[in-house]
């Protein structure tokens, strides 16, 4: 796998270097993959992605880490591949990536309609760790409109840039308005933010704090307290051992406070503080993670960015 890529990857390189600078890509609010979109498509307002309402035409873009390349590779792009009519599996490489293109028909709603499935990883540039599957349909009936040449011509402009963390930030139900000198390290597709402590990126070394937001609160001072532990097992922790939890008020909403003790992913001691605080049928969640050494000091900060949170 890696050889082939490597190959299409050069192939990709002598083909488009010499083509000359076009249109800005476009990209739908988040995502780090944007195209040049052709005809009457736009950004859509309902999914990542372009679509086109008066011809029903529609591009879907999925944001994906590198390493599920392989799998979906394998399994969706592979030989097996199914539900699809006049099925053809290419090679794509084009100037910022490379990749696997299926192209076929389908029957949807009694409606005929051609679609292609673009699988990529980025090649070039300073974005490296990430995929792409670009979902590309169009009624038979607009394939006048939509062609392949100019669906393909739109797939080869499929840009990469770095994670838009300010833009990302801005989607969130909530607002980190204090840090405490920690810095965003990922917005979680799930509507979420980590923050890290320190330059570099080993949440194993350092300390960490996740903020997050749910829905399903509890009514009951009980019940919060036994929801607040189910959420702390599902950190990526072992062996927690939970030293103290009580109930308390948090932004003047009832909450809920556990610290403790656990081992990181690695093995390596850590502490830890979750704090719950329960709104009307929701909840927000700031968890701290971090080694034992300094923990005090870190604490007093963890709580500046807790009371800092507020939702949208």
């Amino acid at each position: 796998m890696l050889r082939r890529l490597t190959m299409l990857a050069i192939a990709a390189t002598l083909a488009f270097a010499a083509l000359p600078a076009s249109a800005a890509p476009q990209f739908p609010p988040g995502l780090r993959i944007g195209l040049e979109p052709q005809g009457d498509l736009v950004l859509s307002k309902t999914f990542p992605g372009f679509e086109d309402p008066g011809h029903k035409a529609a591009v879907a873009i999925l944001d994906l880490p590198a390493r599920a390349y392989e799998d979906i590779e394998r399994s969706a792009f592979g030989p097996q591949q199914t539900g699809l009519a006049d099925l053809k599996r290419e090679s794509f490489p084009f100037a910022s990536g490379v990749g696997f293109l299926i192209t076929g028909t389908a029957q949807e709603s009694g409606v005929k309609v051609r679609k292609w499935f673009l699988l990529a990883t980025a090649v070039a540039g300073e974005v490296k760790d990430l995929a792409v599957l670009v979902n590309v349909q169009v009624p038979e009936a607009d394939l006048g409109v939509y062609s392949d040449a100019v669906v393909r011509k739109m797939l080869a402009t499929v840009t990469f840039r770095p994670a838009p963390i300010k833009e990302q930030l801005g989607m969130l139900p909530f607002q980190v308005n204090e840090l405490s000198g920690f810095r965003v390290l990922q917005v979680l597709p799930q509507g979420g933010v980590v923050l890290i402590d320190g330059p570099g990126d080993n949440m194993s070394t350092t300390t960490y704090v996740v903020v997050s937001i749910g829905a399903g609160a509890p009514e009951t001072p009980d019940e919060r307290g036994k929801f607040a532990r189910e959420l702390l097992s599902s950190a990526p922790l072992r062996a927690v051992n939970v030293t103290n939890s009580e109930p308390m008020r948090i932004g003047g909403m009832q909450g809920n406070e556990i610290r403790g003790e656990a081992q990181g992913l690695n093995g390596e001691p850590v502490k830890l503080v979750q704090w719950v605080r329960f709104g009307s049928g929701g909840f927000l969640r700031v968890i701290g993670v971090g080694p034992p050494t300094g923990w005090d000091a870190i604490f007093t900060r963890l709580r500046g960015i807790r009371d800092g949170v507020a939702t949208r």
